[in-house]
């Protein structure tokens, strides 16, 4: 062929191929934006289709609870994932677990058993006497005869007994009573050396066995009180009662205040309340706190009752359930008045250093009632404002409950005051949602009370 027809057919060739693969570099390029494209409508729709399936199930959830329930399960959620949630129950369950265990530890530990060796004879009328006396002081008496007061020496010496009484008349100690080291209850062997005292003092005097035994069978004469009082047990229990409502109000009131403040500054309010009405989100607050509130008082209880099982105190034992369901009743009482209060001032307010201003106005009567109810639940002595302040809605949780373990209160005078508080309670809630509702949407300032007051009643 000749050059001149070559050339222009490899030119050609060769613009041919350079076409090609020019045209399948495109076609690729395009595949590849075609299915980037269609990846991400893809995920957009499985997004979508997600979206759908949790709008839904939350539709559903709000058609079933309600729109106050959704607001108190959004509340739940959001305390118990926080750590004040998490570490106040730990700081209760410490103070707690505290208050039953150092007393137990300082009183010893609980029962002990006392190994009494016997010298000579001993009637069964000491026996008894011995016996009621470590009953008195926790103490189990199992009596060992011992063959001489040799005998007796090396039993205490090698701790086979821990006290030997001698012919009815002298007792034997390896050490002193009042020694650490000393096996020896010190209140047992006074009882017991106190009354063999009286033995030996009664054959002294050439009394008869009939007027011994006269003597012996007298009975301390009946004691009555004008006005009765409380155990200590049940002081006890009345006094870590209070300082846990005490608390438990300050702790969720608290929380209430400054739920409202976060969201009336951060704007949330304005979303919340454009599909739930004001009153709805007020009150799935407070109730949804309140249960936060009863969940945490249902483990501290809990707890305190298995630890006081388990290392066997007695600040519990013997204590009224009266007592604990009138603690219980009050707090769920107080906290329904104290939570409204502070709804309504959290809602005038709108920065969170004003949160300590409004706090301590609204903890005074708080503040009043706790200082007088314990001075009452630790002297037992009550007075006429005492009594006045149990019927008073802001005193009556710290109040009343003293009264009852003091009882010193009837049962319609408890109801009287419980519905008192309800008919207060109510009437708190209606003027709060009417401050909540006129205050939480405005901005730019602290709200007055007054202001809102006074256009309320015009």
């Amino acid at each position: 062929m000749k050059p001149f027809i070559v050339a222009p057919i490899v030119a050609v060739a060769l613009a041919l191929r350079v076409w090609l693969s020019r045209t399948r570099r495109r076609r690729r390029s395009e595949g590849d934006r075609a299915a980037d494209a269609r990846r991400p409508a893809r995920r957009l729709g499985s997004r979508s289709a997600s979206s759908d399936r949790r709008a839904r199930w939350w539709r559903a959830r709000e058609d079933s609870l309600g729109a106050v329930g959704m607001v108190a399960v959004r509340e739940i959620r959001e305390r118990i994932r926080g750590r004040i949630f998490r570490i106040g129950t730990l700081v209760l369950l410490v103070a707690v677990a505290a208050a039953i265990v150092i007393p137990t530890l300082q009183s010893g530990g609980g029962p002990t058993t006392q190994r009494v060796g016997v010298v000579g004879g001993l009637s069964l009328q000491a026996r008894q006497f011995v016996r009621a006396a470590g009953a008195r002081n926790q103490d189990s008496v199992t009596f060992v005869p011992q063959r001489s007061v040799e005998a007796a020496r090396a039993a205490l010496r090698s701790g086979r007994v821990d006290l030997a009484i001698v012919d009815a008349d002298q007792m034997l100690l390896d050490r002193p009573a009042g020694s650490k080291s000393s096996p020896a209850d010190p209140a047992l062997v006074q009882d017991t050396a106190e009354y063999l005292g009286v033995r030996t003092a009664y054959r002294a005097a050439g009394l008869s066995p009939a007027q011994v035994s006269t003597l012996q069978a007298a009975r301390p004469v009946p004691v009555h009180s004008l006005r009765s009082g409380s155990t200590g047990t049940v002081k006890a229990t009345s006094v870590i009662g209070l300082v846990l409502l005490f608390f438990l109000l300050n702790q969720y009131d608290t929380w209430i205040l400054m739920g409202v403040m976060q969201e009336k500054s951060s704007r949330v309010v304005e979303v919340l309340l454009a599909t739930v009405r004001p009153i709805q989100l007020l009150g799935g607050k407070v109730l949804g706190i309140g249960l936060v509130a009863l969940g945490q008082v249902a483990i501290v209880v809990g707890f305190a009752l298995a630890l006081g099982a388990a290392v066997g105190s007695d600040l519990l034992h013997g204590t009224a359930p009266l007592v604990l369901v009138c603690q219980l009743l009050w707090l769920v009482l107080g906290y329904g008045f104290y939570c409204w209060v502070y709804a309504a001032a959290g809602s005038t307010g709108e920065r969170q250093d004003q949160v300590q201003t409004l706090a301590l106005p609204l903890s005074i009567p708080v503040l009043v009632g706790y200082i007088f109810s314990i001075t009452v639940a630790t002297s037992g002595d009550t007075d006429l404002l005492f009594k006045v302040l149990a019927y008073l809605p802001p005193t009556a949780p710290f109040c009343m409950p003293v009264l009852v373990a003091l009882n010193q209160v009837t049962w319609w005078e408890f109801v009287a005051s419980a519905l008192i508080s309800v008919a207060g309670t109510v009437a708190m809630a209606i003027f709060a949602a009417r401050v909540y509702r006129r205050a939480v949407l405005r901005t730019g300032g602290r709200v007055s009370v007054r202001r809102l007051v006074g256009r309320a009643a015009r």
